[in-house]
């Protein structure tokens, strides 16, 4: 009985703290961000580079310069919330953009597929019979 009420409890938080979806707008960032930002940097993005509010609703949407580490800025009930992804190997697929664009917007399904199309490489293997 005690799991089941943890269980339960656990996906509740989990429903009540993580609630991106399809309802919320989507904002990629189309140039490259150093990924040391946070809460304050990032906001100063969205306000002054994407001409946009950081407490409207927003998602917004950053990613390096290889393309390999993600973050997503989002206003949720109590405050500033990031969502950082960092891949092993691959890179995301950005949809195309002008190059004056300064902010692209998306919709859940884009970020889904930009996450989602993450082809990990396939390392290597050296030849042992070469190092014998």
């Amino acid at each position: 009985m005690i799991l089941n009420i943890s269980v339960t409890l656990s996906h509740y938080l989990a429903k009540v703290m993580f609630h991106l979806n399809g309802s919320h707008k989507y904002y990629l960032y189309p140039l490259a961000v150093d990924m040391r930002k946070s809460f304050y940097t990032l906001s100063g993005i969205v306000t002054s580079s994407m001409n946009q509010n950081v407490l409207g609703g927003g998602v917004f949407i950053f990613v390096n310069r290889n393309q390999t580490i993600m973050k997503i800025l989002h206003m949720e009930y109590a405050g500033l919330v990031i969502y950082h992804k960092k891949l092993d190997s691959g890179r995301f697929r950005l949809p195309g953009f002008d190059e004056n664009t300064v902010s692209l917007s998306l919709q859940w399904e884009d970020l889904m597929g930009m996450v989602q199309s993450v082809k990990p490489r396939q390392k290597k293997l050296k030849n042992i019979n070469k190092m014998q």
